[in-house]
C-alpha cells in the first residue's frame, strides 16, 4: 500500500480543509495549563499561538474543541524486525519483504497512537546478515512524511574470534544507514570488550549508542558507566529491570554513576523485549532522584517476548503514573520530552517556533487523557498524519441521562440493531 493511501480523512467534528496544505490551523485546543487556544502551523513548525478565535486559517483547519493538545510522543525503544510476529505459524520469518511489511505496519500502528518518531532496534549477523536492517531502512524510506524511523544496529557478538564478523558487519550497518549502534553486552563472553567495541565504532562515525542491559550486576554497570562517560553524543541503556532488584544502597550507587556519566535510561513499563532476560520495571523514581534522564518506551510489540504488546506510549505513561509513582505530567514527559531528548530530537512545546510534532487527545486534563486516551489526532511536520476516533454507545436507560453526549445523526435503524441511545465520544 502506498504512503498516499494511508493519508487520514479530515476529522469529523467540525473540521474543514482547503487545497492549501502548507498551513494548518488547530482551533479551540485545550492546553495542559487550562488555556484554550488556536495554533497555526506552517513549514513544519508552530507559527503562532493565540487565544481561541484570534487566528485566521490560511490553509486547512481542524477544530480541536474537546481535545487536549500535547507535544507528540516518541518511541525510543521498539523492535521493528520482530514486531507483529507472535501469531505467525512456525519460526519468525526474516525474509526482507516480511520484515519490511511488519516494520511498516508496526510503525503506522505506533504513529496512530501518537509517536511521530521511532527508534527501532534491529538484529544483524547470524544467518540473516544485514538483510533485516536493509528491510527496516526500506520501511523508513516508505514512511517518509508520515513518521521518522531510526534504525539501531544490534550485533550478537563483538569479541573474540566469533566477534570479528560482528565488528565488520556493525561498521557496514552504519555505512548502510543505521543511525545508532547498540547491542546486548550482557550476552557477550566479554561484556566490557563488547561495550568498548561499540563505543569505538560510535566515536568513529559520530553516532549515538543505545545498549540493552538488565543492569543486575553493579560491577558490570559501573564499568559501562565509566566507559560511556566520555562519549558525546551520550549513551542510552535499557530496560534496566535488574536495577530494581538490587539492594537499596547498591541501586543508589549505580544510579549516581549513571547520572555522572550522563547516561539515559529507557525503561519499558509495558513489559520487556527480546534483548534482555529479566522482566519488570526499572526503579524510575530512584533514577530520577539521582539526576538520571529517564525515558519510557514500549519494547516488544506482539512478538514472542510480549504477544500482547500494544506499542502505545500513552499506556506506558499510564503505567508510570499508576504503578511507578510519577505524576501525570512526569509520566507523559517520559514518553514525549524525555523520549525525544534520548533520541537526540529537538524539544517540542506548544509555542511559536517549535517543531509541529503534536498529539491531540480527546479530554480536558492530562490525568483523564492517560486514563481514557481513545480518540487521537496526530500531527507530524505540520500536517495531520493519523486519526483515531472512538465512539461509545449506550442503550436507552435512566442511568445514562447525566453522561456527556454528542448528538448522533438521525437515520433509520438497521435491521437487528440494538436500541439507539446516548453517544459518548472518548
Amino acid at each position: 500500500m502506498s504512503a498516499d493511501s494511508k493519508q487520514p480523512q479530515p476529522p469529523e467534528d467540525g473540521a474543514a480543509t482547503t487545497a492549501d496544505s502548507t498551513s494548518l490551523l488547530l482551533s479551540h485546543a485545550r492546553l495542559t495549563d487550562g488555556r484554550t487556544v488556536d495554533v497555526r502551523l506552517a513549514g513544519g513548525r508552530i507559527e503562532a499561538v493565540g487565544t481561541a478565535g484570534s487566528l485566521t486559517a490560511v490553509g486547512a483547519r481542524v477544530d480541536l474543541a474537546g481535545y487536549l493538545l500535547l507535544p507528540a510522543a516518541a518511541e525510543p525503544h521498539a523492535h521493528a524486525d520482530t514486531a507483529l510476529s507472535a501469531d505467525a505459524p512456525g519460526p519468525v520469518s526474516y525474509a526482507p519483504e516480511e520484515v519490511q511489511r511488519r516494520a511498516t505496519e508496526a510503525a503506522l500502528l505506533q504513529l496512530g497512537h501518537g509517536a511521530t518518531a521511532l527508534r527501532a532496534h534491529v538484529r544483524i549477523g547470524d544467518v540473516q546478515g544485514l538483510g533485516p536492517l536493509e528491510a527496516v531502512l526500506q520501511a523508513r524510506r516508505s514512511l517518509r512524511g508520515l513518521a521518522d524511523l531510526t534504525a539501531v544496529a544490534v550485533p550478537r557478538l563483538l569479541t573474540g574470534v566469533a566477534g570479528a564478523d560482528g565488528l565488520a558487519m556493525l561498521r557496514d550497518a552504519v555505512k548502510m544507514g543505521a543511525g545508532v549502534v547498540g547491542g546486548c553486552p550482557d550476552l557477550d563472553p566479554d561484556p566490557a570488550g563488547y561495550v568498548e567495541a561499540v563505543l569505538e565504532i560510535a566515536a568513529e562515525h559520530g553516532v549515538p549508542v543505545d545498549l540493552h542491559t538488565d543492569a543486575d550486576d553493579p560491577a558490570r554497570l559501573a564499568r559501562l558507566a565509566a566507559m560511556a562517560g566520555g562519549l558525546r553524543p551520550g549513551v542510552t541503556i535499557g530496560p534496566c529491570a535488574g536495577l530494581g532488584r538490587l539492594p537499596g544502597d547498591a541501586a543508589r550507587r549505580a544510579a549516581d554513576r549513571l547520572a555522572a556519566a550522563g547516561a539515559t535510561v529507557v525503561c519499558l513499563p509495558q513489559g520487556g523485549c527480546g534483548g534482555t532476560e529479566l522482566r519488570g520495571a526499572a526503579p524510575v523514581r530512584l533514577l530520577r532522584a539521582a539526576g538520571v534522564r529517564v525515558a519510557a518506551g514500549s519494547g516488544a510489540l506482539r512478538d514472542v517476548s510480549n504477544p500482547v504488546g500494544r506499542g502505545d506510549p500513552l499506556e506506558a505513561a499510564y503505567l508510570l503514573a499508576s504503578l511507578g509513582g510519577l505524576s501525570p505530567q512526569e509520566a507523559y514527559a517520559a514518553v514525549s520530552t524525555e523520549a525525544r531528548a534520548a533520541m537526540g530530537l529537538p524539544e517540542v512545546r506548544v509555542e511559536a517556533g517549535f517543531p509541529a510534532e503534536l498529539l491531540a487527545v480527546r479530554g480536558e486534563r492530562l490525568s483523564g487523557v492517560l486514563s481514557l486516551a481513545y480518540s487521537r489526532i496526530v500531527v507530524h511536520r505540520g500536517r495531520v498524519v493519523a486519526r483515531t476516533s472512538a465512539v461509545r454507545e449506550y442503550c436507552d436507560s435512566a442511568a445514562t441521562l447525566d453522561l456527556p453526549r454528542q448528538a448522533r445523526p438521525e437515520r433509520p435503524p438497521e435491521p437487528g440493531s440494538p436500541p439507539a441511545g446516548p453517544v459518548v465520544r472518548s
